[in-house]
Formats: C-alpha cells, sequence, structure tokens
C-alpha cells in the first residue's frame, strides 16, 4: 500500500463513494427501469440501445468504485476515466449548446452534477502515480 502524504486518501474514498451513490445507481435506475429515469429526470425519449450503453457504463463505474474502496490508488484509473469523459462532455456538447442557444432545461443540472465530479476528481486522482512511470510497489 502507498504511504506518501501527497495522495489525498479521504478525497479518493469520498469519491469512489460519490462514483458508487451517483453514478452506480443512476446506471442501475437506467437498466431497470429506463422509463421511470427518463421521468424522474426530465430526459427526453432516447434510442433504447444508447441510453442502456449509457446506463451500463454508469454502473460499471459505480461497481468498480466498490473495488477502489479496496485498492484506492490501484483503481484511481477508473477516476481518471471518469474526469475525462466528463470534460470531454462539458467542452464537446455543454459548451457549443449554452453558447449556441440551444440548451435544453435538463442540461444544466448535469453540468452542475458533471462540474462535482471534475473537481473532486481532479482533488482526488494522484496524478503522480497514476501517470508516473512507477511499478505497483512505487519503484521507478
Amino acid at each position: 500500500m502507498y504511504t506518501d502524504t501527497n495522495i489525498r486518501w479521504g478525497w479518493l474514498k469520498a469519491m469512489y463513494i460519490y462514483t458508487i451513490i451517483g453514478a452506480g445507481a443512476l446506471g442501475f435506475g437506467m437498466i431497470i427501469a429506463p422509463d421511470t429515469m427518463r421521468s424522474m429526470l426530465g430526459w427526453p425519449a432516447q434510442d433504447p440501445i444508447v441510453f442502456g450503453i449509457c446506463g451500463s457504463v454508469y454502473l460499471a463505474f459505480g461497481l468498480l468504485s466498490i473495488l477502489g474502496l479496496r485498492s484506492p490508488v490501484k483503481f484511481s484509473p477508473v477516476l481518471l476515466l471518469q474526469l475525462t469523459y466528463k470534460l470531454l462532455w462539458c467542452i464537446g456538447v455543454f459548451l457549443p449548446l449554452l453558447f449556441g442557444g440551444n440548451l435544453p432545461p435538463h442540461a444544466m443540472v448535469s453540468a452542475v452534477i458533471f462540474a462535482t465530479f471534475i473537481i473532486g476528481d481532479l482533488i482526488a486522482i494522484p496524478f503522480s502515480y497514476v501517470l508516473g512511470k512507477e511499478d505497483a510497489q512505487g519503484r521507478v
């Protein structure tokens, strides 16, 4: 286990818990009760295959985050992937819709939630380990 004091253990575990609750629960709901989830969240009707893929990905993030609670640094690439796709969505989807004046009402809620994940992941992810050249024992 890593003992480096630069790792924010509390933030790291908090982001896994947040992902389990947020993404895991959302994905689970999207798979087992898609119509209910769309209605509750004010989302328009969508292709069931694409909606199911999205729900499966969210649920996968939640399930992998359970493993992250046991091995926080080892599973931090899960948080890195989450950070990356949320940033890409904000830059490539949200901002063009916002500046183009075509932002649907439900998009703002998604953007705020994504922003909380982005900020939390930026604080929690031990980038020196995830992007570094060290092996599992911390050796270069």
